[in-house]
């Protein structure tokens, strides 16, 4: 629908772009609903008007024949000044939309008419201050739209850059787990070629780490005792007072 109507507005003319997406094409069909409102509106005033330009053209046909039957009058028979002042009031009484040509009709008219033309330019700016405040609401969505691009392809780069620090992290964790697999077997085999050599096993790697973690353990358990003397260190000396017997 709303190409449709931009098609119809524009004509011929190339239709601007636009970026189409869900908040751009609403706004635009708001601003498409007001608009046909509008002509509508023109339209059907129109319509009425021809209506009763249609009516007054037959009642004046009527009256003209009854003149020129009964009076024996005809536009053929009145003066110049006669004729414009008739037309005058036809046209008048058209544009009025008046029932009759008496002065009541034509004031009632008028002011209906007035109140009408002041309905109508409240109406126009109403719509006017709609459609700024449509097209601005427009300019926002695009200016939004167009730093959530920015945003997003920031993001995009970002995310990149840390995929590509990720791939890097783990190759290095590859390498540095087969160079550990590849030590730990160079390891195991230096201890199984000095063992046949006659070293003691308790100089092993193995070993080595087993007995780190048993001294651990046990200076774990003899740091409750060092507190313990030592808070015996602040206690006063004992002296000890002999009798001697005379």
């Amino acid at each position: 629908q709303v190409t449709l109507w931009l098609k119809k507005i524009y004509g011929d003319m190339p239709i601007p772009k636009y970026e189409v997406n869900e908040r751009t094409v609403d706004i635009l069909h708001e601003v498409m609903e007001c608009n046909e409102e509008r002509d509508k509106d023109v339209s059907l005033l129109i319509e009425d008007m021809k209506d009763w330009a249609t009516k007054y053209e037959v009642e004046a046909k009527y009256w003209q024949d009854i003149l020129g039957e009964s009076l024996g009058l005809s536009i053929g028979s009145l003066s110049q000044e006669a004729t414009t002042a008739f037309n005058d009031l036809v046209e008048s009484a058209v544009a009025l939309e008046v029932e009759d040509t008496s002065l009541t009709s034509f004031y009632c008219a008028i002011n209906y008419m007035t109140s009408e033309l002041f309905k109508t330019q409240l109406k126009n700016r109403e719509m006017e201050l709609k459609l700024k405040t449509l097209a601005k609401k427009l300019a926002s969505a695009l200016m939004m739209e167009k730093q959530l691009e920015e945003d997003i392809k920031k993001i995009e780069e970002s995310q990149e850059a840390e995929n590509a620090k990720a791939q890097s992290r783990s190759k290095n964790l590859k390498f540095l787990e087969a160079k550990s697999e590849d030590l730990k077997i160079r390891i195991r085999d230096a201890e199984k070629k000095l063992i046949a050599t006659g070293l003691d096993q308790s100089l092993t790697h193995e070993a080595l780490m087993k007995s780190s973690e048993e001294l651990a353990a046990l200076q774990k358990e003899i740091e409750p005792l060092k507190k313990e003397v030592k808070s015996y260190y602040d206690l006063p000396p004992v002296i000890i007072y002999s009798t001697v017997l005379l």
